[in-house]
């Protein structure tokens, strides 16, 4: 298993407000270095076009980091292919990964909101064909340097040449899916890598849907070693239990009520919250031990994964206590997970 973190970038919740546009992202680059400094695999950034995140463009921020880090892999979390040209993304991450020297991977997905559609004059009605053709078209480039590709919403290739060329041969995909089926099954059928985000609920029913998306990659005829499955975790470590949940339940309790305005979810109560943290329930707040314990505890119910991501910024908490929890992670947390041959040495 990897271990490691997914930031949108956050800039306008919480303390954060506090702290100009440009200095938050200065914080975020300190904190991909401090991750690699840790031990930490992976560090991922999301794709957003709103104002609470800084994250529009989150393959220049994964550059900036790229140039000071060795080791750490360079994610999104996620692209939102449905609303993006495929040539530009992949001329984005190749680049990326040529810069970083290998590092560079993507998960690409449909997003959790709307607004990129008319940003970029697109139609809402076509979510879903427009996802599953700029998916094809990236899969397609990602092979082949010269592409011969047609579809519904875009100008035909015809044989022209992608560049530049990534180190990764192949650059990683990954699709990131959040509870539809046919997600799933999309994913099992093109053999490729799936990152569920998992932010509410309890996450062992999820299963039947990760054990479909096996089952279809095995009659796809994909290796087991193919159809890996990460996991995309709200979450925060602190040194006691009292103290996370003290400092991350305000801001993520105001978090998700703002949204839950836009979207007709009941406000967030400290109730609701302590549920999702129970032993079946979705998020990772606690202190490291109960943290790393929880963890495989999702790894067992989803029977085996290969990665793990915390979201930690959307409490909205200073960059002091999210740079503490990133120690806390590479210091504490994945050591019981070494010491128990989960993680990746």
């Amino acid at each position: 298993m990897q271990l490691g973190i997914d930031s949108f970038a956050a800039a306008h919740l919480g303390a954060v407000s506090q702290t100009s546009e440009a200095e938050s992202l200065r914080n975020l680059i300190e904190r991909i270095e401090h991750a690699e400094q840790v031990g930490l695999d992976v560090f991922g950034v999301g794709e957003h076009h709103r104002r609470e995140f800084l994250d529009s463009a989150p393959a220049v921020i994964l550059a900036a980091a790229a140039a000071r880090t060795k080791r750490i892999r360079l994610t999104s979390a996620v692209t939102v292919l449905s609303a993006a040209d495929p040539v530009r993304v992949f001329q984005n991450f190749a680049t990326l990964d040529l810069l970083s020297q290998g590092r560079a991977e993507m998960v690409v997905g449909r997003g959790s909101f709307t607004e990129s559609f008319p940003l970029f004059g697109l139609a809402l009605k076509d979510y879903d064909s427009l996802f599953a053709e700029k998916l094809d078209l990236l899969l397609n480039i990602r092979e082949h340097e010269f592409v011969h590709w047609s579809g519904k919403h875009r100008a035909p290739l015809t044989g022209q040449g992608v560049y530049p060329r990534p180190v990764q041969n192949p650059i990683p995909i990954w699709l990131g899916v959040g509870g539809t089926p046919e997600s799933f099954a999309r994913a099992g059928a093109l053999g490729l890598p799936l990152m569920i985000a998992i932010i509410g609920g309890e996450t062992h029913r999820f299963r039947p849907l990760v054990d479909g998306y096996r089952e279809m990659g095995r009659r796809a005829g994909h290796s087991p070693e193919q159809l890996k499955v990460g996991v995309h975790a709200l979450g925060y470590v602190a040194e006691t239990t009292k103290l996370a949940t003290d400092e991350f339940f305000p801001g993520y309790a105001r978090s998700f009520t703002d949204i839950g305005k836009e979207r007709g979810w009941p406000p967030i109560t400290r109730a609701h919250f302590e549920a999702a943290r129970s032993r079946r329930g979705a998020l990772l707040v606690g202190n490291p031990e109960e943290v790393a314990e929880k963890i495989l505890e999702h790894s067992e119910s989803l029977g085996g994964i290969a990665r793990i991501s915390f979201q930690m910024d959307v409490a909205g908490l200073p960059h002091a206590k999210l740079m503490h929890a990133i120690e806390l992670l590479g210091t504490r947390v994945a050591p019981v997970l070494r010491a128990k041959n989960i993680l990746a040495q």
